[in-house]
């Protein structure tokens, strides 16, 4: 099985330069309409809006929403790198990095189009269980 997880973005070609910076990785695949970057087991897929609606024959309307439609969670071994890429990149910051109750720490950006995007690494088990951060 292959994953992609497929945004929909109001300008592809921003959207391609924004995760391009951020994630270190030319884009395997880069035509009208879709952008495709592999991240080793998956792949993000960035596609226009409006080729979504055309897709699905106007059955959906995907810009119509304010509220963020999609989270990208990035568990990686330098999540600080990445976040300071994310906000040199036109990203906005929702909430530094920090200890998680899931085990990781985790910081929030938004991208250009709304999507919520995390960097995350492992906390080890015994510094999460004493509520410790690395």
């Amino acid at each position: 099985m292959r994953v992609h997880f497929i945004l929909y973005v109001r300008d592809q070609a921003a959207a391609t330069a924004f995760y391009a910076r951020v994630l270190d990785v030319s884009p395997s695949l880069d035509v009208p309409g879709m952008t495709e970057i592999n991240l080793g087991g998956a792949t993000l897929g960035l596609m226009p809006e409006r080729g979504i609606a055309k897709l699905l024959d106007g059955a959906i309307d995907p810009s119509a929403s304010s509220v963020p439609r999609a989270e990208v969670y990035l568990v990686v071994a330098d999540p600080e790198s990445l976040m300071r890429r994310a906000l040199a990149a036109g990203g906005r910051e929702l909430s530094p990095i920090a200890p998680r109750d899931w085990g990781h720490r985790a910081g929030y950006v938004l991208d250009p189009d709304g999507h919520v995007v995390a960097f995350a690494s492992a906390i080890s088990y015994s510094s999460a269980s004493k509520g410790e951060g690395p």
